[in-house]
């Protein structure tokens, strides 16, 4: 994939969030919806598709392994399904960028087909642990091959067959849940996994959506090899994980009141809301319904004095992704918020606890790295820093996290390394200066 253009942003202090806005659609959701339509049988018609590098990095491969798509458009997609051994070899090896979901996923996904494929990412994706859904699709009899550190390049070659396995993933891991069920579609016999906490269950819905048999008891869930798939249509609701900066934003910042349109509430993912209401925010839930088997609802988030709380292990999967969010929301509480149980983050596009933690100190604030977490005293953003300066590291959620510091600090904060910014949230600079906070974007 094109480099991306350098981007800082610099972000002036102060200001509230006002109005309403719509986020991008959901990126965990977007990813399925190609992977899926593309094995389905007939034509799949997709609304509100995120418009980002990393899913676009999902559509781009199955293009080139032979599936015709049309768009995206302002969102929809029309993807021609080849069905279950439709897919044809690629000319080289598949680049997706920093996406770990599309990685982690297609390598269950292309474990069983009958051609030899290779998948590569950029420095970032490079680095991330990738043993997590080697290890277990091997025990199903996949030939996966990596480096010797467990990481990218991913080499898969074809195999007779695959056999379904009954797996108790040892941490919660969505994308290993699904790389191994997506494995079973191919497998013979049936293929299980036992989550030790539950975690996003998109593809367990977006299967049953595509007509699907999957079975769910607790933190259970099976499905038997062989099926097949039908096209349909879907309706993408917004990106929880996008709403969630906003939803902090607002609430630390005076004066706020937002709303967030058609955000999705999948339960497996409204971690970000409990523990935010948790912690004493303003926050209503307008207008539930469904979409495409997701549901959704508007968001009113308004100002609300926020205390520091101990997180609730149990909240951790529910709110992986949203953590550099909440981070801010702690380091304006009153008081002090204590997170454990959370390793994960120490191996996402960044150590995000670590790189919070310099960046929280860098602005004044008590954030101390913990081994599975981090500890953060409340207090004044930007009381003692010297020139506001915080190094994002590639990792766009920590961009976007300390871009809403910004609404409570006491001088401008400048932002450097941003540009992965447009993986998951295209114009995310346009909208939130729309409804108040002073960003500028600098490229170089």
């Amino acid at each position: 994939m094109a480099a991306v253009t350098d981007l800082r942003f610099q972000i002036a202090p102060g200001g509230a969030l006002t109005g309403r806005l719509r986020v991008p659609g959901d990126k965990s959701i977007s990813h399925r919806s190609i992977m899926l339509a593309a094995l389905a049988e007939g034509e799949t018609h997709i609304g509100g598709f995120l418009e980002g590098a990393d899913s676009l990095a999902t559509l781009a491969a199955f293009h080139r392994m032979g599936v015709a798509i049309d768009g995206p458009d302002a969102g929809r997609v029309r993807v021609r399904g080849v069905g279950m051994r439709g897919l044809s070899a690629p000319d080289g090896a598949l680049d997706l960028g920093n996406s770990g979901t599309s990685m982690r996923l297609l390598a269950g996904l292309l474990a069983g087909q009958s051609f030899p494929v290779t998948l590569v990412g950029d420095d970032s994706l490079s680095r991330r642990p990738m043993r997590r859904v080697t290890d277990p699709l091997a025990m199903m009899g996949a030939r996966i091959d990596s480096s010797e550190t467990g990481t990218a390049p991913l080499r898969i070659e074809p195999v007779p067959h695959l056999s379904g396995l009954d797996y108790a993933m040892p941490v919660a891991s969505a994308q290993v849940k699904s790389s191994v069920l997506l494995a079973g579609l191919y497998a013979a016999g049936e293929t299980c996994v036992t989550e030790p906490a539950r975690t996003r269950d998109h593809t367990e819905r977006m299967l049953t959506a595509f007509g699907y048999s999957v079975r769910r008891q607790g933190c259970k869930v099976c499905l038997t090899g062989g099926g097949r798939l039908s096209g349909c249509r879907l309706a993408i609701p917004g990106d929880i994980s996008s709403a969630a900066f906003f939803l902090v934003g607002a609430s630390i910042a005076p004066g706020s009141d937002l709303l967030l349109e058609a955000v999705g509430i999948n339960p497996t993912r409204v971690g970000v809301i409990n523990i935010l209401r948790a912690m004493g925010a303003d926050i209503e839930l307008i207008d539930r319904r469904t979409a495409g088997g997701e549901p959704l609802a508007d968001i009113r988030v308004c100002c609300a004095r926020l205390k520091g709380i101990r997180i609730p292990v149990d909240q951790v999967p529910l709110a992986i992704d949203e953590f550099p969010a909440i981070f801010i929301a702690a380091a304006c509480a009153e008081g002090e918020t204590v997170l454990t149980g959370a390793e994960e983050l120490r191996v996402k596009e960044s150590d995000r606890i670590q790189v919070m933690a310099d960046g929280l100190n860098q602005l004044g604030i008590l954030a101390e790295p913990l081994p599975d977490g981090i500890r953060i005293v409340g207090g004044q953003l930007g009381s003692t820093m010297t020139t506001g300066d915080i190094d994002a590291h590639g990792d766009h959620r920590i961009a976007m996290s300390f871009a809403m510091a910004g609404l409570r600090a006491s001088g401008p904060i400048k932002i450097r390394d941003c540009a992965n910014v447009e993986t998951s949230f295209p114009g995310f600079a346009d909208l939130a200066a729309g409804c108040g906070l002073g960003i500028e974007e600098v490229r170089a």
